[in-house]
């Protein structure tokens, strides 16, 4: 496996064709793509957490982790998320995952398991919004850099 430099335009392509439940992130601060034998299987998108309460300019979290299904690409990931996190300075980093996913790639690359969160709709009267993103229960974990 080798870790590659990602441009916004290669990695939103990567997660329109494979991703389950999201489309890209529409900013990030930077992108990770993973190479076996020359194939791209697996991007990460990392930036600022979408929630305010936790963007404390010292956070960062994963936005989305894409994958073909080749084994140990999600941990790959992850693993390299977290060290260009914190070589940038940043303290630590997040990610949520739903409810169903066992987080095993998160376990073994040191993250833990930090809260529960409940499934929210976004979409109200004043701000409507379009989404066909999972509203369930999800688990939000983190690492400390």
């Amino acid at each position: 496996m080798k870790a590659i430099p990602l441009e916004r335009p290669e990695t939103a392509e990567f997660i329109k064709s494979l991703h389950r439940h999201h489309p890209p992130a529409h900013a990030d601060k930077y992108r990770i793509g993973c190479e076996i034998d020359g194939k791209l299987v697996g991007v990460v998108q990392v930036g600022r957490p979408v929630s305010r309460i936790l963007d404390d300019g010292k956070t960062l979290e994963v936005l989305r982790l894409c994958t073909d299904g080749s084994p140990n690409v999600c941990s790959f990931l992850y693993s390299r998320a977290a060290r260009v996190a914190k070589e940038l300075g940043y303290r630590k980093i997040i990610t949520y995952i739903l409810d169903s996913e066992n987080g095993d790639s998160l376990k073994a690359t040191g993250w833990h398991k930090e809260a529960d969160t409940q499934g929210k709709h976004w979409n109200c009267p004043s701000r409507p919004r379009e989404t066909n993103a999972p509203t369930c229960n999800k688990q939000r974990w983190a690492k400390e850099l």
